[in-house]
């Protein structure tokens, strides 16, 4: 069986977010203990698993992401990475491809400049109570705390940028939170930069100490800032030591987000390890 790190919302290699892929060609899905396994093995924040769905209707191919914790009902960067290991096979036909996943049928679309669009549902920013020790576990004063719906994360509004960039969270802590994973977020220091937020995805509960670069958190962050600035398109960067930018787009209740990706290792797995 091939697999592929492909690293996600990034035009080079070693940076942005890496995610493995497995693109298969069976009729049903294999065993998702050892689709859990394989994700320990992989020790990337998420790896993906499509399958072809010939005849099937409103879908062409099915997808599922794992954490090397569980089982994920969304993941972003892992999709885009797909896509772009779709593309790179010539399985994809021009214009939209359509997933099957736990969260729906999601689209993307592959685009002539070489980037790949995805388009997600927009989820809400509940203002709540920040949870008794959130401020001590991430080591700042919390400004605003939103529940994010389906998505299953806190989103938490720190002071600026300096203090998203600087936080070095206190990791036992944020995995005894109530929730799968924490957003940190701020607005962009420079008015003249690139982006125009920051934000930083912690998840240690789920087995994903920090990620990289969070497509689905985006579809919390893209609406929460759009209202705050004003406007339906902006580009996020996620501050971890990889970094990456997200551009996203506000279309009604849906949220378009774009990036680039790269593969970094194609392989196989050993027969032994392949079942």
């Amino acid at each position: 069986m091939r697999i592929r790190v492909i690293d996600a919302f990034s035009d080079r290699p070693f940076a942005g977010n890496p995610a493995a892929v497995c693109v298969l060609d069976g009729p049903d899905w294999p065993d998702a203990a050892w689709m859990q396994r394989l994700a320990i093995e992989m020790n990337l924040s998420e790896t993906a698993f499509a399958r072809p769905l010939p005849g099937e209707g409103e879908a062409d191919w099915g997808l599922r992401w794992f954490t090397p914790g569980n089982e994920v009902d969304l993941c972003g960067h892992a999709t885009l990475a797909t896509v772009h290991a779709l593309r790179s096979d010539g399985l994809l036909v021009e214009g939209w491809v359509r997933f099957a996943t736990r969260s729906g049928v999601l689209r993307a679309r592959p685009e002539s400049d070489g980037t790949i669009t995805l388009d997600f549902p927009v989820n809400p920013r509940i203002p709540v109570p920040a949870p008794d020790g959130l401020a001590e576990a991430l080591g700042s004063p919390v400004v605003a705390s939103f529940d994010t719906g389906p998505l299953g994360d806190l989103l938490v509004l720190l002071p600026d940028e300096k203090t998203v960039r600087a936080l070095s969270p206190d990791l036992g802590a944020v995995a005894g939170l109530p929730t799968r994973g924490v957003v940190v977020t701020a607005p962009a220091e420079d008015p003249s930069a690139e982006y125009q937020f920051v934000s930083r995805f912690f998840g240690p509960a789920v087995g994903v100490p920090e990620d990289p670069v969070t497509g689905s958190a985006h579809t919390a962050l893209a609406p929460y800032w759009a209202e705050q600035l004003g406007r339906t398109r902006l580009t996020g960067y996620q501050a971890s030591a990889r970094g990456g930018l997200v551009v996203c787009e506000l279309t009604g209740d849906r949220v378009l987000l774009s990036g680039r990706a790269v593969t970094v290792l194609d392989g196989v797995l050993s027969p032994s390890a392949a079942s």
